[in-house]
């Protein structure tokens, strides 16, 4: 995972070096995106489906007022990661019983004894009594295996290496954790492989006689995007609550299982990050993907676009209800600045229609002026403009570089439109009436 982590954070300190992100900028920064994740094993589906998804993102989402497109593309990016990662809400664990009972379940050599332990410790750490039993009676030394590593540990511990039926001894393990009032019991069985029916029947039986609170599938990172078929395989012969991924820390195609993994919509609970008992992590895509872009001031700037975006949706409720504000009003002279001169616009009027000599001039000027006005203002201001008091006048006037006088006429027009947009929209409900009583 380092390599991926050294080509990400390449590709961020591309982006904030660029002077800007135009159309070449972006396909340049989709290739390098491409390029790692190739590396790293991602399937070619889920690559394409990225690319597209930025691509596109940044091509149609609107900027907020404060950002710059280089923190969008820095933001799109973050999501899209986090999203096929398996989204925002990491996994949980409720123990809604006592005792709860996970049973870990997995392919030969994936780690799986190693990573019962690692799991009871973390949750013995958490304040739980916790308990292992050996099932794997398949592979030798699975046994003294695990009751070593319960011993340093210091969980509970039962098995029983002359008992040659996995399901008995995982009963007789049950009962005896349920006499020591152990919280949560960990069940470590034999490795499986997608193709041995055999382990899989006795798999499904075992998940039948105990009825376990949780299953949990453990994969090797280190074989990449054939994760997903292996869980796919796992969850068709008994349902598979959680992932828990091993062997990251030097899984060059560990993104690969992680996204193929969260491709097949299990949640991931645990990443094995070392082979120490402690190396064992809670999966946090959001946290994991922050990681990865080597960006520890990620999660600040995701909170400023989601306030941004709640003040979006403040202000459309704000126009349903006919409140208009400056944001407004900017959106419409930028609109009109679009369309072309002034001077083609007035042709376009009746002709009965005349206007002031010096009009075009004082127009042109005024509504320069007071764009750059409105875009030295926060999006609070632009928003609420009731809250621009005297030295926020000052700031805003600094900031664009006009007088104090010219954002009080602003300020003076912005209230003249509103009075006139309350009367329109006062017209506009008295015509609806007057239809609804014709029946129209």
């Amino acid at each position: 995972m380092e390599s991926l982590r050294r080509g990400f954070a390449n590709i961020v300190s591309k982006i904030r070096k660029v002077p800007i992100i135009d159309e070449k900028t972006l396909r340049e920064v989709i290739r390098d995106i491409q390029r790692e994740l190739l590396k790293a094993d991602v399937s070619v589906d889920i690559i394409l489906e990225i690319s597209k998804r930025v691509e596109q993102r940044i091509k149609e989402e609107k900027l907020p007022p404060g950002f710059s497109k280089r923190e969008l593309l820095l933001k799109v990016i973050y999501e899209e990661l986090v999203r096929i990662l398996g989204g925002e809400q990491p996994y949980e664990l409720k123990i809604h019983k006592q005792p709860y009972v996970m049973m870990l379940v997995g392919i030969q050599g994936s780690g799986k004894t190693t990573t019962a332990a690692k799991l009871a410790n973390f949750l013995k750490k958490k304040g739980y009594k916790v308990g292992l039993i050996a099932a794997d009676n398949f592979r030798p030394g699975a046994y003294d295996q695990l009751k070593q590593l319960a011993e340093q540990v210091g969980v509970y511990f039962y098995g029983d290496p002359k008992n040659s039926s996995a399901i008995d001894i995982a009963r007789k393990g049950l009962d005896y954790m349920l006499k020591e009032k152990v919280s949560i019991v960990i069940i470590d069985t034999a490795g499986r492989h997608k193709e041995e029916r055999e382990l899989l029947r006795e798999m499904k039986e075992m998940e039948k006689a105990i009825n376990p609170d949780e299953v949990i599938l453990v994969l090797d990172g280190t074989i990449g995007k054939q994760a997903g078929p292996q869980a796919e395989a796992f969850h068709s012969a008994t349902p598979i609550g959680s992932i828990i991924v091993t062997k990251l820390d030097g899984a060059a195609r560990g993104g690969g299982a992680l996204t193929a993994v969260a491709k097949t919509g299990a949640k991931i609970a645990f990443i094995g990050t070392g082979e120490n008992i402690d190396e064992l992590e809670l999966f946090d895509p959001q946290s994991f993907v922050s990681r990865l872009l080597g960006m520890g001031d990620l999660k600040a700037l995701i909170e400023r676009f989601r306030a941004a975006e709640m003040l979006d949706r403040k202000r459309a409720e704000a126009i349903a209800s006919g409140k208009f504000t400056l944001l407004d009003m900017r959106d419409q002279f930028e609109s009109l600045r679009k369309m072309g001169p002034l001077k083609r616009i007035m042709e376009l009027l009746p002709s009965g229609l005349k206007l002031p000599k010096d009009f075009e001039k004082m127009s042109e000027e005024s509504i320069d002026r007071w764009i750059a006005i409105m875009n030295s203002m926060t999006y609070e201001e632009l928003l609420n403009p009731e809250i621009i008091d005297r030295s926020r006048i000052i700031r805003i006037a600094r900031g664009s570089g006009t007088r104090p006088g010219d954002v009080k006429a602003l300020l003076i027009a912005y209230h003249r439109s509103k009075k006139l947009m309350k009367k329109l929209m006062r017209q506009r409900r008295r015509s609806m009436r007057g239809l609804e009583y014709f029946g129209v």
